[in-house]
């Protein structure tokens, strides 16, 4: 049978792959961005609550209402952000699901969608099977800033899409006031949807505010904002998200979202509505994880790698070129063999492959775990 792929260059993705590679290696795995600790024993208590409640069949398609509430509270006691829990607010199986959604909801054949690199790996493949024209640009390393002027000389009559990602995975870094202010000017008047990947929010660190799309007013009503709660709760097999969007834009969302999944583990959101009303679950995150990148970047600091700034996420990129002079897939199997301690390559980030000779690891696992880590690293 003869069958003509919509993904030709897409195989399995480098986490699967280092964290099969891990497993089978028995080594310590930073490489997928999970925790190695459990979530709040309330809130596990508070889906048990639920699921013998008996709230197991389908839930409504936009989200529980209650979840959707919590949601709009969230957005405005964190941003100052008012967004309708009725019509601007849907719950989703995870932001990777949001993300595909919003792209099969507005790209058509041939249009044109500007993606930041390095790049999380769900965006390229959904904007290529719709058809769309990945514009990639490079941000500008060491720093991973964004250089505007390239993006406005992009930009042209057939970009319907710019997607950005703020805490950013992979580099760690984030995105400043001016940085939006800036993307809000060029976008303002134009036929163009902004989808903003914000599933780190509650992770920007060393005192300064996450920058979502939601602050800016006008930016707000031409973007369609990610969150994962899978990040916040400490829970990705959960795989609960969501997407806050301008009704207009929210009405398009769904006609998508309601044939794609239709709607989401119910009695988990019952309990996610439930444990959101005590704010500190979301509040106390920044401090949590500023505390376990400040403790992981003092345990290598004796290393040979380079550490490159952490702003944000639960990752920390670090350059090997003191160390080896091998392409950074390479040296990322290398080590999970022959040392045991799994990492992700960022030339897997790139459309090009490009090579910075730098692995990017999860510092989200307990204090022993992390220990471990590190001396593997700092015998390197």
């Amino acid at each position: 049978m003869l069958i003509s792929s919509k993904l030709p260059n897409v195989g399995t993705t480098i986490f699967t792959v280092m964290s099969g590679l891990a497993k089978e290696y028995n080594a310590i795995n930073l490489s997928q961005g999970f925790p190695d600790f459990g979530c709040n024993p309330k809130l596990l208590d508070l889906a048990q609550q639920q699921l013998q409640a008996g709230f197991n069949q389908y839930a409504p398609m936009q989200g529980a209402i209650s979840l959707r509430e919590q949601i709009s509270v969230l957005m405005q006691n964190t941003y100052s952000a008012t967004y309708h829990p009725e019509t601007e607010i849907t719950v989703t199986a995870g932001a990777t699901q949001a993300i595909y959604t919003a792209i099969a909801a507005f790209i058509n054949k041939g249009d044109e969608v500007i993606v930041f690199e390095p790049a999380y790996d769900c965006y390229i493949p959904a904007i290529e099977v719709h058809g769309g024209i990945v514009k990639p640009i490079h941000l500008n390393y060491p720093n991973f800033t964004i250089d505007w002027n390239e993006v406005k000389s992009t930009i042209t009559d057939n970009t319907k899409m710019i997607i950005i990602n703020t805490p950013h995975n992979p580099s760690g870094t984030t995105l400043t006031q001016a940085d939006l202010q800036e993307l809000e000017k060029l976008v303002s008047g134009k036929n163009i949807i902004v989808v903003s990947d914000e599933v780190y929010e509650h992770m920007a660190f060393d005192g300064q505010p996450h920058q979502s799309a939601a602050r800016f007013k006008t930016l707000a009503q031409q973007s369609i904002i990610v969150s994962s709660f899978g990040k916040t709760i400490h829970a990705t097999g959960w795989k609960i998200g969501y997407v806050a969007a301008p009704k207009e834009l929210m009405l398009e969302f769904r006609k998508v979202h309601q044939f794609l999944v239709f709607c989401v583990n119910h009695p988990f959101q019952l309990a996610l509505a439930e444990y959101l009303k005590d704010e500190s679950t979301y509040k106390d995150l920044p401090k949590f994880y500023q505390a376990k990148r400040d403790y992981f970047r003092k345990l290598i600091s004796g290393s040979r790698f380079i550490m490159e700034p952490c702003t944000g996420t639960y990752f920390q990129l670090l350059n090997y070129k003191n160390i080896s002079n091998e392409s950074d897939t390479d040296f990322a199997i290398r080590l999970t063999k022959e040392k045991g301690l799994a990492s992700i390559p960022l030339s897997v980030f790139y459309t090009n492959k490009e090579q910075q000779q730098l692995l990017r690891f999860c510092f989200a696992k307990k204090d022993e775990t992390l220990e471990k880590a590190a001396e593997i690293i700092c015998k390197l």
